[in-house]
């Protein structure tokens, strides 16, 4: 039965290194949760305090209300991925899957009766007697998924399980670690710098930091209206307007930038005299005239099947859907571009 993950107040330093700060956050049961950043933000080490691993230094993580403190890795109601599977290449699927059965002292029989249901849950009932060798990635990523499900974990911990797999298998997994979860309802805490990864699969995303839950929040949330310039910066691309906010009323700010005055959604408040930048994503940018407008020299394009990329003086990026037209930017022309407030948002300059 899935069970919720409380993070309360949760630090962990190493000497004078500060890898998790202040961390307070609750996974509901049967959530698929992703912390989403880049390599070194605290996301791995968040995982194996959960996992029990690693203790906290400071905080309390309760897991179905309990809490872990001195409870170790083989008594919490968790199981973990590793990045590189570590599946045990000289037993064969059953024995793989089976092997935390047998430390637990369950029956032959009762372990044969729930490898072979796991085998069917996870698309590969014919592979009992193969070596884990024999298998393809993504059928080796399916063996370790359960395996771990095996011992009936209440949360299942996932640390960059994809990353070793190429981009078709990548994105063919997405989906079945998504059906997976559905079907089995163990909660998921999945760990990821892969930012696909986290917008296809997740409930519920926290990006991360240098240490810092910077937002949590559902994919279409982080991305449309990120909470910080890093949050606006990491998840996706953004064109960046850096000024000083000139005006400012009813939750919305204009900027004085190297373009003209740009306005945008004020989410934090700013008000006038404050050094703010202005993001907005590269397909809302869009030729011709809107609430905003600006003009701009192009550089040149990229060809990338469904979409072109133009990319323009000043650091601009306008994305656009491949529709089998000339091209609306030409290399050398000046273009007007334009762009709606509401796809804009003002925040502190990092």
């Amino acid at each position: 039965m899935s069970q919720d993950v409380q993070l309360d107040h949760v630090t962990m330093r190493f000497g004078d290194t500060v890898a998790v700060r202040d961390v307070s956050l609750t996974i509901g049961a049967g959530e698929f949760f992703s912390f989403l950043g880049p390599s070194g933000c605290g996301k791995t080490t968040i995982l194996r305090m959960i996992s029990g691993f690693m203790e906290p230094t400071d905080g309390v993580i309760r897991i179905g209300g309990r809490d872990m403190r001195g409870i170790g890795p083989n008594k919490r109601p968790t199981a973990l991925i590793f990045q590189n599977l570590a599946l045990f290449p000289l037993m064969t699927v059953a024995d793989n899957i089976g092997f935390g059965l047998e430390v637990r002292g369950v029956p032959s029989a009762d372990r044969k009766r729930r490898v072979r249901e796991l085998l069917e849950l996870v698309a590969l009932p014919d592979t009992a007697d193969k070596r884990v060798t024999d298998l393809s990635g993504g059928q080796r990523q399916r063996i370790a998924i359960a395996r771990a499900l095996a011992v009936e974990p209440a949360v299942l911990l996932l640390d960059e399980p994809l990353s070793a797999l190429d981009l078709k298998l990548r994105q063919h997994m997405r989906a079945e670690l998504r059906e997976l979860q559905k079907r089995t309802g163990v909660t998921f805490i999945y760990i990821t710098h892969d930012q696909g990864e986290a917008l296809t699969m997740s409930d519920r995303i926290g990006v991360m930091s240098r240490g810092v839950l910077e937002q949590v929040g559902d994919g279409k949330t982080i991305y449309d209206h990120p909470d910080t310039a890093f949050v606006a910066s990491f998840v996706g691309e953004s064109n960046r307007f850096a000024g000083p906010v000139t005006q400012a009323a009813e939750g919305w700010a204009v900027l004085d930038t190297p373009f003209g005055p740009l306005r945008g959604r004020n989410p934090r408040g700013l008000g006038p005299g404050d050094r703010a930048t202005l993001y907005v994503r590269p397909e809302r940018l869009a030729p011709g005239d809107s609430d905003n407008s600006l003009t701009a020299r192009v550089s040149h394009s990229d060809f990338e099947g469904a979409f072109v990329n133009a990319f323009l003086d000043g650091g601009l990026t306008v994305q656009m859907p491949h529709l089998g037209q000339e091209p609306a930017f030409v290399p050398g022309e000046t273009v007007r571009l334009g762009f709606r407030a509401a796809d804009a948002v003002v925040l502190p300059t990092a």
